[in-house]
């Protein structure tokens, strides 16, 4: 490895030594650079690494806000502005009880070369708050929503920062985060928030986007091999928006995905989630507020796995899609051992180092990385604040065409990359390095701040 590279990486780790999570995703994405900056000592004259695995400005703030009952409570709020060299800052806000600064630092970072490769003028983010929506009445969110937004509307704006909905931020979460942010600033600047509802400035096919897009990369990959996506069978993780959005894409295009999870274990439908009914049950049980996939099995009478996850099961293709660190090296090995040709991680960072270097060097084994495979839910919140910019209302077959070119475009700019430095076909370093040269321009151009 480049000896700057190294240096980089080591100083994160001493500094960072308490956020596992951003040490993780920097070593991951630098340890890919080697070959780069091998041929570009200007990068290592300015510094650019170290610039780089430091956010521009990340502040912490108070959220208080009062429950049903009259009780106050106060929770923490993030936001990390991680670099804006391409764009205004991108990226969604996460509520979530086991939120922390590690996981903004690590996730904004991931946001930055993620935003890059879809080729829009969007920078990296990422927010939120150890508020855990579950169990709240809709009072209560939006009393927190509010007090939340209270406290980050000045950091915010169209030209300079636009959030979005994550885990635990849904439609719900981004209609009284946007009313109190209309609120405040007394102007409707629909271009500040992305995943709004149709009715107010949002975009078709928002909530099924990253699914979707996740489907159109994992295409381009078989046609790599000359090998369908109809007939195949998927294994996936989760139910939420982003499982939801595979089902539906490969339904519609005839494969069938047979695994879905949850906090309580997972369940294995050999028939697949392959009907409207099971298809649009799984909006039904993420709305439900129980979290509980044992849901989908009572419903259908399939096979409920309880406490365990799914990573084992026969099936073509891994999509895991639920949470980050989900896939550890033990999960990485049945994996293998169940005859899992291909690899398309869609949560971001879903996982360990360790278990993606050991599927990585397996053979027959391809792996495709979450910065590139998950691109397509921010592509179409780049898509929504167009459409607000335009004052226009594209249609369904609009958005799914741009979102169909932009994840196409991704899977060539990883794979030209990867065989630019002489990598062969190495989906994961090429999506490291792609996103990476266009930030490192940006950045060499504007000079050293």
């Amino acid at each position: 490895m480049n000896a700057y590279v190294e240096s980089v990486i080591e100083k994160v780790k001493t500094k960072n030594a308490n956020e596992p999570l951003f040490v993780q995703t920097v070593e991951e994405v630098l340890s890919s650079l080697a070959p780069v900056i091998d041929q570009h000592p200007e990068y290592e004259a300015a510094d650019l690494l170290g610039r780089m695995v430091e956010p521009e400005r990340t502040f912490t703030f108070r959220v208080c806000w009062q429950a049903d009952d009259g009780s106050w409570h106060t929770n923490t709020g993030w936001r990390c502005q991680f670099n804006g060299a391409i764009g205004p800052y991108k990226g969604g806000l996460r509520f979530q009880k086991n939120v922390t600064l590690d996981t903004m630092k690590f996730l904004g970072f991931e946001q930055t070369y993620k935003n890059s490769l879809t080729g829009l003028p969007i920078g990296g983010a990422k927010g939120g708050s150890d508020f855990d929506p579950a169990g709240k009445s809709d009072a209560e969110i939006m009393r927190f929503c509010q007090s939340f937004m209270q406290a980050l509307y000045r950091y915010i704006g169209p030209d300079i920062d636009v959030p979005a909905g994550d885990m635990g931020v849904g439609a719900r979460e981004i209609g009284y985060l946007y009313g109190e942010y209309r609120r405040l600033r007394g102007a409707f600047e629909n271009g500040v928030i992305t995943g709004k509802g149709l009715s107010y400035g949002g975009s078709l096919i928002r909530p099924e986007a990253t699914g979707y897009g996740a489907v159109y990369y994992l295409q381009n990959v078989l046609k790599h091999f000359g090998e369908p996506l109809e007939g195949k069978t998927i294994g996936c993780a989760g139910f939420g928006n982003v499982t939801w959005g595979i089902c539906k894409k490969a339904m519609e295009l005839g494969a069938k995905v047979v695994t879905l999870s949850g906090p309580d274990g997972y369940i294995y439908d050999p028939d697949g989630v392959t009907t409207e009914e099971k298809v649009n049950y799984l909006i039904e049980m993420r709305n439900s507020g129980r979290n509980k996939v044992q849901d989908y099995a009572d419903k259908f009478g399939v096979q409920f796995f309880p406490g365990e996850k799914p990573w084992g099961v026969k099936t073509d293709i891994c999509m895991p899609s639920a949470m980050q660190n989900d896939v550890h090296l033990e999960h990485a090995k049945k994996i293998a051992a169940a005859g899992v040709k291909y690899y398309i991680e869609v949560a971001n960072m879903p996982t360990t180092n360790e278990a993606l270097q050991w599927l990585m060097e397996q053979p027959g084994m391809v792996v495709a990385p979450s910065k590139a495979v998950n691109a397509g839910g921010v592509a179409t919140s780049a898509l929504e604040m167009a459409q607000n910019s335009e004052r226009l209302v594209w249609t369904e077959e609009e958005v799914d065409k741009h979102l169909h070119q932009i994840m196409d475009t991704i899977y060539n700019m990883s794979v030209e990359a990867a065989e630019r430095y002489g990598l062969g076909y190495n989906l994961v370093a090429g999506a490291n390095i792609a996103g990476f040269q266009r930030v490192a321009d940006a950045m060499m151009a504007q000079g050293v701040f």
